[in-house]
């Protein structure tokens, strides 16, 4: 099924993301972890793409997660790709009967220039689209800001580029204070963006992790919320009660806000989204698959 016809049904969808492990044992204990999750019904889990592991990697971890029952979208990357190879992804992941995409850049490799055809992500998004390839392609959105753009006009701007190049769903990046990700929403709505813009959230399970994403990625973590992970520093089992605790209180009221969905950027552990989604749940603000 493809992702964009769950975004109609009227109720909000919950998501999960995985990156491939390192070895083999690893990727057994990821789809073990994802049997488990069956259980609670996520609508759908997206399987990314990192530098440790070719494309490959990723298409023939969604072609068995979707083997479990599980709908699966593959991270597709362009930045280092030529449309060669980037045509042989979409005839594997349509050999694989894989529907889903999600189209991204990815980032820039300070020792690598751009391959030169895929400057931007609405290139690679027009790219698929002119192939005629049916997919459902997913793109990112950054409620405050690029790490490479901070001017929040120019980055709709090029939001609208993707959205119009062919986009279906916009996933957020992370954030932690709900202001961003309504201003964002608000934003896109006067740009003229019709599709689904789903809330993109990394529960808290170490403090200092955390705080290692957020300063890349140039992303705010609110003074109380950073209070809080200064006074859990040292402790992980506090950190992770935090970390539920906060992440249950941000999605209730995103949900609670009109948010069409969560997606939950899991970094291949489970427990602390588990437990929120459980959460989330019991006071009726999701439900089953």
């Amino acid at each position: 099924m493809k992702i964009r016809q769950l975004y109609g049904r009227g109720r909000p969808v919950v998501s999960f993301e995985f990156f491939p492990p390192r070895t083999e044992k690893g990727e057994e204990a990821l789809l073990a972890t994802l049997e488990t999750l069956q259980a609670v019904g996520p609508d759908f889990v997206s399987v990314t793409r990192t530098g440790a592991k070719p494309q490959q990697a990723t298409v023939d971890l969604v072609a068995r997660i979707r083997a479990m029952g599980l709908e699966a979208a593959a991270h597709v990357t362009s930045i280092q790709a030529t449309e060669e190879e980037i045509a042989e992804v979409c005839d594997r992941l349509c050999a694989q009967g894989i529907e889903n995409m999600v189209a991204l850049r990815g980032d820039r490799a300070a020792d690598r220039p751009p391959a030169g055809v895929f400057n931007h992500a609405d290139d690679l998004v027009r790219f698929i689209r002119a192939r005629g390839d049916d997919f459902c392609l997913a793109g990112a959105g950054h409620p405050e800001g690029h790490p490479e753009c901070r001017d929040l006009d120019l980055g709709m701007t090029h939001l609208k580029a993707k959205v119009d190049a062919g986009v279906d769903v916009v996933i957020t990046q992370l954030f932690f204070e709900n202001d961003h990700y309504f201003r964002f929403v608000d934003r896109a709505v006067r740009a003229g963006i019709t599709v689904p813009v789903v809330a993109g959230i990394m529960p808290i399970t170490n403090a200092r992790q955390i705080e290692r994403i957020t300063e890349l990625s140039g992303n705010e973590i609110p003074a109380p919320l950073r209070r809080d992970l200064e006074r859990v520093r040292d402790d992980p089992d506090a950190a992770l009660t935090l970390g539920i605790d906060y992440g249950t209180r941000q999605c209730a009221a995103l949900l609670r806000g009109g948010a069409p969905g969560i997606h939950f950027y899991t970094l291949n552990q489970s427990s602390a989204t588990r437990s929120i989604f459980e959460r989330l749940q019991a006071d009726g603000l999701v439900g089953a698959r």
